[in-house]
C-alpha cells in the first residue's frame, strides 16, 4: 500500500470513530432524558379525593327568589308613659319580668290630684247652690209678672241669670270629671301582656308628662321587616314562604309573608315587606335574620355553591377528567337550597360532571387525583 493510501485509510477510520462517538453521546442524552421523565412521573404528587370532596352536576328543582334580611320585631310592643307630672312610686318591674294586660306597674304620687278633685267637687256644689237660688228668683219673678207687679224685662233677666248659673254648674261638673281623670291617670297599667324590655325611670324620680317609664314586648309573635328593591318586590305575594337563618339559632326558621307595604320608602324607593316568623324557643326582638324568599320553582343543572370558585376573572369549577384536575369556566344563575345545601344553577357543564367542593381547596390544573370508591358515581 502506498503512503497516500495509508493516509486515506487513516482518515476514514477517524471519521468512523467520530461518528460513533457522536452517536453514543446522542444515545446517552436520550437515555438521560428518558430517565429524568420517568423520575418526574414517579415524583408527581397524586391527590386523594373522598366523597366529601366530590359533587355531581345534576338537574335539580330549586326554589328561586329574592334575598331578605333584617332584624326581628315584635308584632305587639308598647311603651308605658306618664300622663301627668309627679313623683314616680311603686315601680318594681325590671327587664325580663312578665306582666299581664291591665296590671298596675307604677303610680304617680296622687296627693295633689286628689285635692284638685275635692276642690272641683266643692266648686260644683257651689254652682249647684247658685242654680237653686236663681231658680227660686225666676219662679218668684214669674209669679209677679203674672200679677202685673214687675215687667216682662225683669223676668227675662231672671231667665238669663238662671241659664248662666246652670252653665256654670255644668262647667264645674266637667272640671270635676277632668280632675278625677287626672287621679286615674296617676295609675300606670300595662296595656298588653308580655315582658319588660326596658325600664327607663326609677322610683322616686319626678317625671314629666309623656315621660317613658317601661317598654313591654310580646315575643310570642315576631315578624321580620325586610326592604326589597322595586324590581324584586314585583314577584312577592302574600303567603310566600322563606327559610331564615337567625343568629344564635342552630336550625333554619320558616317565615310567611304577612303584609306588603303598598308604598315605597322615600329616598331609597325600597318596598317593605313583613314576614310572620314561626314561633321558635329562644327568639328575641332585635335578632338579625337573613334568608331567601321563594318566589318560583325551577329545574336547572346545579352544583353546590361552594364548588364555584371566584379567584379568577370569571367564575369556574374544578372538574375531575381522566384522573386529573381541569378548570372549566361557568355561568352562574339562580340559587336555592336542596337537602340543606345551597346550590347554584350553572351553564357550561354537562350533566354528571364531577366537580370539587370548596372544602377540597384550590388545585392546579392538571394535578393528578385518585378518587376513593365511595366518591365515584
Amino acid at each position: 500500500m502506498t503512503r497516500r493510501g495509508r493516509w486515506v485509510l487513516a482518515a476514514v477510520l477517524l471519521a468512523v470513530l467520530v461518528m460513533l462517538a457522536l452517536g453514543w453521546r446522542g444515545w446517552a442524552a436520550r437515555q438521560a432524558t428518558k430517565q429524568q421523565a420517568q423520575a418526574a412521573i414517579v415524583k408527581e404528587p397524586v391527590i386523594d379525593l373522598t366523597a366529601v370532596d366530590i359533587a355531581t352536576a345534576r338537574m335539580r328543582e330549586i326554589s328561586t327568589g329574592v334575598p331578605v334580611s333584617g332584624a326581628l320585631k315584635a308584632v305587639k310592643t308598647a311603651v308605658v308613659k306618664a300622663r301627668v307630672p309627679g313623683e314616680l312610686q311603686g315601680l318594681t318591674v325590671r327587664e325580663g319580668d312578665t306582666v299581664t294586660a291591665g296590671q298596675v306597674i307604677a303610680r304617680i304620687e296622687p296627693g295633689e290630684y286628689s285635692q284638685r278633685v275635692r276642690q272641683a267637687e266643692q266648686q260644683a256644689d257651689a254652682a249647684r247652690a247658685q242654680v237653686d237660688i236663681t231658680q227660686r228668683q225666676y219662679d218668684n219673678n214669674a209669679a209677679l209678672v203674672n200679677q202685673g207687679f214687675i215687667s216682662r224685662t225683669a223676668l227675662d233677666t231672671s231667665m238669663a241669670n238662671l241659664n248662666a248659673a246652670k252653665s256654670s254648674h255644668g262647667a264645674a261638673l266637667a272640671a270635676a270629671e277632668v280632675a278625677r281623670k287626672s287621679v286615674s291617670d296617676t295609675v300606670l297599667r300595662a296595656p298588653i301582656s308580655g315582658q319588660v324590655s326596658q325600664r327607663l325611670a326609677q322610683p322616686g324620680e319626678r317625671v314629666a308628662p309623656e315621660a317613658r317609664i317601661v317598654e313591654i314586648v310580646d315575643v310570642s309573635q315576631l315578624e321580620l321587616e325586610a326592604a326589597l328593591s322595586p324590581a324584586d318586590s314585583v314577584a312577592v305575594r302574600m303567603g310566600q314562604t322563606a327559610s331564615l337563618a337567625i343568629e344564635g339559632v342552630a336550625h333554619s326558621v320558616q317565615a310567611t309573608v304577612a303584609r306588603i307595604n303598598p308604598s315605597t320608602q322615600a329616598g331609597s324607593r325600597s318596598v317593605l315587606i313583613y314576614l310572620k316568623v314561626q314561633p321558635t324557643p329562644g327568639l328575641r326582638q332585635g335578632l338579625f335574620a337573613q334568608g331567601q324568599l321563594a318566589t318560583e320553582l325551577q329545574t336547572v343543572l346545579a352544583v353546590p355553591l361552594s364548588a364555584v370558585r371566584t379567584d379568577k376573572p370569571l367564575p369556574y369549577v374544578q372538574m375531575v377528567e381522566n384522573e386529573r384536575i381541569a378548570h372549566r369556566t361557568v355561568e352562574t344563575g339562580a340559587r336555592g337550597a336542596v337537602d340543606k345545601e345551597t346550590v347554584v344553577a350553572v351553564k357550561g357543564l354537562a350533566e354528571g360532571a364531577l366537580v370539587l367542593r370548596g372544602a377540597a381547596g384550590a388545585l392546579r390544573e392538571g394535578t393528578a387525583v385518585r378518587m376513593a370508591a365511595s366518591a365515584r358515581p
